[in-house]
């Protein structure tokens, strides 16, 4: 089963690196980018006009992002019936216990800091090898 994946990060260089990341897990994926918040929410909710996602899908997200930082898109996607079970972990380059503990109070998936992916990853590539029911 094809899982999709929403990277959200306005850095280059990271979505890369995280898709290099991705791609030599194995799992069976499609990865969709998206630069900040406010695109990430336009692609979910089907009014982008050329990125699609299909369900299933997670969100990988960034925090700290113009336009709409990540906090300010897990307001948006938590209070929309329409996405509010989107499956979400943060990846972050912040190791700040109040940037963690209010992700995980949006009810984040997990909380991954960018410096330390390497050694997280293949715990998270492994999950996304398990079939899950999530709906996005």
């Amino acid at each position: 089963m094809t899982v999709s994946i929403l990277l959200v990060d306005d850095d280059d260089v990271a979505r890369e690196a995280m898709i290099r990341n991705l791609r030599k897990s194995g799992a069976d994926i499609d990865i969709v980018e998206a630069e900040d918040g406010f695109a990430a929410l336009q692609i979910m909710l089907g009014v982008d006009p050329v990125r699609v996602i299909s369900k299933p899908y997670f969100v990988f997200l960034d925090l700290n992002m113009p336009r709409m930082d990540g906090f300010e898109f897990l307001n948006l996607v938590r209070g929309n019936p329409k996405i509010a079970d989107t499956t979400i972990y943060v990846l972050s380059t912040s190791n700040a216990r109040a940037d963690q503990k209010m992700a995980y109070d949006k009810n984040v998936a997990g909380y991954l800091v960018k410096s330390q992916v390497g050694k997280d990853f293949g715990m998270l590539a492994n999950l996304m090898k398990v079939p899950h029911a999530t709906s996005g």
